[in-house]
């Protein structure tokens, strides 16, 4: 698949392991790309943030994500599922940490579960592989290129499955205004079409 990628998500993807391998995490995530998407100047992804205001509040995204990773990777829509039943995630968190340090419940990087010594070979020696919900995003991102009828993998389309796929990422860039309607729009000028229905199916 990766043939299919254009110069810039080829760049989503270098990017993406260069953030984890900075974060010292185990593998690479949809955080890793979309970070590398952030970075980005002059391509379709970067316009479609202009557009939506971003780029003034990617400190505001970040610490959102930040947020979900220090609860453990669980998303609003967990915590507020988990609350119906009874379970306050806030004050497990608060509790694990009391324990055992702030950031105890991060999966994976520095000072979470799996850090220190006990980091597997793959991290030091240059392999990191993509988390099974990376790997879904990126093939999510040739179905919605096939959709849209081109033939190549843009930023545009990895950032378009990154708003299509449920989770964590997903939910962030909503709150931000990030749908995947609304990058559609901002980056071919209307939403619809085969890309919409990708977008419900995935």
């Amino acid at each position: 698949m990766f043939e299919r990628f254009t110069q810039d998500a080829r760049d989503v993807v270098t990017g993406a392991i260069e953030h984890s391998r900075r974060t010292r995490a185990d593998e690479v995530t949809d955080e890793h790309m979309l970070l590398a998407l952030l970075d980005q100047t002059g391509t379709r992804a970067s316009f479609a943030f202009a557009a939506l205001g971003v780029g003034d509040r990617r400190e505001s995204l970040e610490g959102a994500l930040a947020q979900a990773r220090r609860r453990g990777g669980l998303s609003q829509a967990d915590a507020a599922a988990l609350a119906e039943i009874g379970i306050d995630v806030e004050e497990i968190v608060a509790r694990v940490e009391e324990a055992h340090g702030t950031g105890a419940m991060k999966a994976g990087g520095a000072g979470g579960p799996g850090g220190g010594d006990r980091r597997p070979k793959r991290w030091w020696s240059g392999h990191l592989p993509f988390t099974p919900a990376a790997k879904a995003t990126l093939t999510e991102s040739l179905r919605i290129s096939r959709g849209r009828g081109t033939r190549h993998i843009g930023g545009e389309h990895i950032l378009l499955a990154l708003t299509a796929r449920p989770g964590v990422v997903a939910e962030v860039l909503a709150d931000h205004g990030v749908t995947y309607t609304a990058v559609e729009r901002a980056m071919f000028g209307a939403a619809g079409g085969s890309g919409g229905d990708l977008a419900q199916a995935g």
